[in-house]
């Protein structure tokens, strides 16, 4: 059976036979895909990407990688759940940030009178 084939080429037409056909086609590179999640020195997660970029960072699979995540960390070179019933509350602290002494929501300069609060 015969095969023709017409391929635009510049501002004209050319007509080719199935072995010129397929000749002219180029392989297609495949790169590797990355999954990863890049991470701060603190275990944060910054962004998730497919390309290779300067940071720390961890590989994941595509099905971790798909799925949304709102409350992980990275420790020790593996992703975790973080449980997300755990209650915390400020404190007054010898360090954290200064506050005015009589209310907490007013951040003061910590060279005027105030009372450091930190998370508990």
């Amino acid at each position: 059976m015969g095969f023709s084939s017409l391929l635009y080429q510049g501002f004209g037409f050319i007509k080719m036979n199935e072995e010129e056909f397929w000749a002219a086609l180029q392989p297609i590179e495949t790169k590797p895909v990355f999954y990863r999640l890049y991470h701060d020195e603190q275990g944060f997660p910054l962004f998730f990407s497919q390309e290779d970029l300067p940071g720390k960072y961890i590989d994941l699979d595509q099905s971790t990688y798909n799925t949304p995540h709102t409350h992980i960390r990275v420790i020790d070179g593996k992703l975790v759940t973080l449980d997300t019933n755990v209650i915390t509350k400020i404190t007054p602290t010898e360090y954290g940030v200064s506050c005015h002494p009589q209310d907490v929501s007013i951040v003061v300069d910590s060279a005027l009178p105030h009372i450091n609060w930190n998370i508990v």
